[in-house]
């Protein structure tokens, strides 16, 4: 943790685990959980916000009832990791909407991509169209998930 960032006590600590759980909570009822009043929460959220502890708030979207049931995981392999190259590619995967995640890994692969569609079909078709023909990109290996057990934001 950077050294200009304030440090957390435990109400800031009991906010943010209240607002990754509820990010629509009302300060009131925030106010409440962690044994603060109002104003004081107010106060800390505002401050948690600018400090970029809490980098923004958005709607969490149920994939299954938005019809993208399908979850595989990508290993790629690239072909050149010079430091181009990997900007590169890092570039090219944030213009793919298919691709919900997409981590850099230490190990006998390169990236690690998360991807989400309707079907294997659909799949096949982001595969062959898009992350094959992704920057310096040599090899994928793909792995499809059967079930989903624990994903953040989903029951």
């Amino acid at each position: 943790m950077p050294n200009d960032l304030p440090a957390l006590d435990r109400f800031d600590t009991a906010i943010l685990r209240e607002l990754a759980a509820d990010g629509r909570i009302a300060h009131a009822e925030l106010a409440r959980r962690v044994g603060l009043t109002k104003s004081p929460v107010q106060a800390r959220v505002k401050r948690l916000e600018q400090a970029g502890y809490i980098a923004g708030y958005r709607a969490l979207l149920n994939p299954i009832r938005m019809g993208l049931a399908h979850v595989a995981f990508v290993e790629v392999r690239l072909s050149d990791t010079r430091e181009a190259a990997l900007q590169g590619f890092n570039r090219a995967v944030r213009g793919v909407p298919e691709i919900e995640e997409c981590h850099m890994i230490a190990g006998g692969f390169d990236y690690l991509l998360k991807v989400r569609t309707g079907n294997i079909s659909d799949y096949r078709r982001v595969m062959a169209e898009r992350i094959s023909t992704l920057p310096h990109v040599a090899s994928t290996s793909t792995y499809v998930a059967m079930e989903t057990v624990k994903e953040v934001g989903l029951a």
